[in-house]
């Protein structure tokens, strides 16, 4: 396999874990890192630490992980796609549908990939999840819901819940049902004293009539992240923080006791917890855009896809700044 030459600007929590990644998987070489904030995590290794993009580019570079904060994202974006480095941007695609834009022209007119690092689509349950529904293991889906839930990230400053988590559930949502969001609407909180919102709460539909639902906040005491898919056969169930998948048949054996079948409307069956093979998801991320540079898959969070995401997420913070 070519060897392509990596290079991580950004190396703050999510920079370090990128390059671990990036020093473990084959084909790639990890040959320069920039942050104008200096390497707090010791991610350089013996590397020089240089200070922006351009300098960054001047190491000779084939692919390039944008870990900057979101503000950043349009800046460096540019910069790398007009340098024709093919650039993996960490979620969401930019700070602004406008400058989503941008990202996805720009990339485009130069011909060279860029992909958004929603990293949840790697995640092995679902990714089992998704294959099983669409090979009609639940038959028609009726709705999709997720609960991502946890403390503050002291990390984040520039953008509230609905940029930073709740993009998560909008892509997964998009990608799980291969449908996109048709309408929104959604609610609020500011507790922390931030300006920036700490909870939200969000429904929707998607074209193909799926309804979806989201709770999303940065307030909770436990950590949690869980996707519910709702269909004709019963509902699947995935815990991304451990990657576990189980599913809840519908019964088949008929209730007889009266008042207990009005009311639970279908009956309870089996249960099946799926034995699956755990990757860890940047790993998996990872080697899917090196496949994507070599023309060998296909399978990345596109910029296009990425700026559809921020698109909803954007129509989420509208509605509720509405109310």
């Amino acid at each position: 396999m070519a060897e392509l030459r990596v290079g991580l600007i950004g190396l703050g929590m999510m920079g370090r874990h990128h390059a671990r990644v990036v020093r473990e998987v084959d084909g790639l070489t990890l040959v320069a890192v920039a942050d104008a904030n200096g390497d707090p995590h010791g991610v350089a290794q013996g590397l020089p630490v240089l200070q922006n993009v351009a300098e960054l580019i001047d190491a000779g570079i084939d692919m390039a992980v944008c870990a900057v904060p979101t503000g950043m994202h349009e800046e460096v974006g540019l910069a790398l796609a007009e340098a024709g480095v093919h650039t993996l941007i960490e979620k969401p695609i930019a700070h602004s549908v406008e400058a989503g834009t941008k990202l996805v022209e720009a990339f485009a007119a130069n011909g060279v990939i860029g992909a958004v690092g929603h990293i949840e689509r790697y995640n092995p349950a679902l990714q089992s999840l998704r294959e099983r529904i669409a090979n009609g293991d639940l038959g028609d889906v009726y709705q999709i819901a997720t609960r991502r839930q946890g403390p503050f990230p002291a990390r984040i400053a520039d953008v509230g819940v609905v940029k930073d988590l709740a993009t998560h559930d909008i892509d997964l949502t998009a990608w799980l049902a291969q449908s996109e969001y048709t309408h929104v609407t959604a609610q609020v909180a500011l507790r922390s004293g931030r300006a920036h919102e700490d909870m939200v709460a969000a429904t929707g539909r998607l074209a193909n009539g799926t309804i979806t639902n989201h709770l999303v906040n940065w307030l909770s005491p436990m950590k949690e992240r869980l996707t519910v898919v709702t269909g004709e056969k019963g509902a699947f169930v995935a815990d991304t923080l451990t990657a576990d998948l189980t599913f809840y048949a519908n019964g088949v054996v008929t209730t007889e006791w009266d008042s207990v079948a009005n009311f639970r409307g279908v009956s309870e069956g089996d249960m099946t917890r799926y034995a699956i093979v755990k990757r860890e998801p940047l790993r998996t991320e990872h080697e899917k855009f090196r496949d994507a540079v070599l023309g060998e898959s296909q399978e990345i969070v596109t910029l296009q896809e990425g700026l559809n995401t921020l698109r909803t997420a954007e129509k989420v913070l509208s509605t509720a700044a509405a109310v």
